[in-house]
């Protein structure tokens, strides 16, 4: 984590991994430059981690706010989530802080001294600062909501115990599904610290419960961490994600996601906003300036939805495995007739039933899945058409070009310039 401190002068930056990088951003773009003609620029702290998605999300909207306002003069320090208040604060003579760290104890000193705080930490209750917090109730509705969209009957809850905000996303999230459906399983654990598990022996625990669930089944992971843990586990046992447990996140961290297997569909909090509103009301506060709103929770920008829930939920099993198959196989150019030899029914059988559960014949599932990847390709890669083509499972590239057209609405050509731009 980074502690952003104003106050000091650019070359005593403190250099660490990610460090180097990040105070030359800031430097450049902030020079804290000292005239005797120049106005004196309030000093900040920013007590803010780096080594997660969401802070430094938040670093972005409190960047944001000081590239419009250029009032604030700040400086940089490594410093951890869970550590006791920095010892400089006993003799800085600083305007205010912006903390994702704040302790009783790191409250104390900050309340002693007389600075202006706004809080950040969400991991543990108020402690009675003016706080802007993402809105954990919002996300864990909006999760279960996505998921019951999706026709799942069967939903369950995986967590952090001890977090708050893990904690308020369960309850919104449980509190959501029992309006539809009735209780939802739930599973917690400690996240780190002395108390917590090694992985292979919190993996032993996550294969139990997730293999005493009823499936088909979709899961809330309360982070995109949480959330990649539940996926490497379902490879682990052989249990097929989205058919038998559907995921999904919350951070859109787009790494992680895009490294799960299958990439991992995520609730996106607006972090900027987040951190933007934050320094917005540490202005004030610094100013003397009324706040009214001293608690602001700042909802969720939406869903990015990957294939860990693209699925709709199905309690046939032949039609699961069919489907599962199908999503593992298409781009190898298979054809109904492989499928048939996976599922012990007739063509027209299967036709039925998948026209029943999913509007779309195999042949259409299929194709569905190769133009996907298609998709996927010409947006993130520079590969030339023929060998997408390849890679899709059609034999020509010709007819590729015919598919995608009459899928999409425009050649394989255009909808690369379009993503491009």
């Amino acid at each position: 984590m980074f502690c952003l401190k104003a106050g000091f002068g650019a070359s005593t930056l403190h250099q660490s991994p990610l460090t180097r990088h990040d105070a030359a951003s800031i430097a450049l773009h902030f020079p804290l430059q000292v005239t005797q003609n120049m106005p004196t620029k309030r000093r900040v702290a920013l007590v803010v981690e780096t080594s997660s998605i969401y802070g430094r999300r938040l670093l972005t909207g409190i960047i944001k706010f000081m590239r419009k306002h250029d009032e604030w003069s700040v400086f940089l320090e490594q410093r951890d989530l869970s550590s006791d208040p920095p010892l400089w604060l006993n003799h800085w003579n600083g305007d205010g802080i912006l903390s994702r760290a704040t302790t009783a104890r790191l409250a104390d000193a900050v309340a002693a001294k007389g600075i202006p705080l706004v809080e950040l930490t969400d991991r543990r209750e108020d402690l009675g600062f003016c706080h802007v917090w993402s809105d954990d109730a919002k996300i864990g509705k909006l999760a279960a909501d996505h998921l019951l969209d999706r026709g799942f009957r069967h939903l369950a809850f995986c967590g952090f115990s001890g977090e708050a905000w893990s904690e308020r996303r369960q309850n919104a999230f449980e509190n959501t599904v029992r309006q539809k459906l009735g209780d939802s399983a739930v599973y917690n654990s400690t996240w780190f610290g002395t108390a917590a598990r090694p992985w292979e022996e919190e993996q032993e625990h996550l294969s139990r419960w997730i293999n005493e669930l009823e499936k088909p089944v979709g899961i809330f992971a309360c982070n995109d961490v949480r959330g990649q843990q539940i996926l490497d586990t379902c490879f682990q046992d052989d249990v097929a994600v989205p058919e038998e447990v559907a995921v999904i996140g919350v951070d859109n961290d787009e790494i992680l996601c895009q490294l799960c297997r299958p990439p991992l569909s995520s609730v996106v909090p607006n972090a900027e906003l987040v951190g933007y509103r934050a320094a917005e009301t540490l202005s004030k506060l610094m100013n003397c300036e009324p706040v009214h709103e001293p608690k602001v929770f700042v909802p969720p920008l939406g869903i990015s939805t990957r294939q860990s829930t693209d699925v709709v939920a199905i309690e046939d099993q032949t039609v699961a495995s069919a489907l599962r198959y199908i999503r593992e196989n298409a781009c190898s150019g298979i054809t109904v007739e492989d499928v048939l030899q996976i599922v012990p029914m007739s063509r027209s059988s299967l036709e039925r039933k998948m026209r029943k559960y999913l509007n779309r014949s195999p042949q259409q599932e299929i194709r569905k899945v190769q133009v996907k990847r298609a998709q996927q390709l010409l947006t993130e890669t520079d590969l030339p058409l023929e060998k997408i083509a390849n890679l899709c499972g059609f034999q020509h590239p010709e007819y590729m070009h015919v598919v995608f057209r009459r899928e999409i609405g425009q050649t394989p050509g255009a909808y690369r310039k379009r993503g491009r731009t």
